[in-house]
C-alpha cells in the first residue's frame, strides 16, 4: 500500500468516527430535549386537570349558594309575616 492510500484510509476512519460520535451526541442531545419538553407537557396536562377541578368545584359551590340565597329569602319572607302578625295582634290587644 502506497502512503497515499494509508493516509486516505487513516482520514476515512478518522471521519466516520467524528461523524458518528456527532450523531450520536446529536441523538443524546435530541432524546434529552424530548424528555424535557414531556415533563413540560405533564405538567401542563396537570394544571388542566387541577383547572377542570376547580371550575367543577366552583359551579358546585355556585348551586349551594343559590339554595342558600332561596333559603334565606324564605327565612327572610316569614320573619316579614311573623312581625306583621306581632304588629296585628299587639294591634288588637292594644
Amino acid at each position: 500500500m502506497s502512503e497515499t492510500m494509508i493516509q486516505t484510509l487513516i482520514t476515512t476512519v478518522v471521519t466516520l468516527i467524528g461523524t458518528f460520535g456527532g450523531i450520536l451526541t446529536a441523538q443524546k442531545l435530541s432524546n434529552y430535549r424530548i424528555q424535557e419538553l414531556e415533563k413540560k407537557v405533564d405538567k401542563h396536562n396537570n394544571v388542566i386537570e387541577k383547572t377542570y377541578g376547580l371550575e367543577k368545584d366552583i359551579q358546585d359551590m355556585r348551586k349551594d349558594l343559590d339554595k342558600v340565597d332561596a333559603e334565606h329569602q324564605r327565612t327572610k319572607e316569614k320573619v316579614l309575616d311573623m312581625d306583621k302578625r306581632v304588629t296585628i295582634l299587639e294591634k288588637e290587644r292594644g
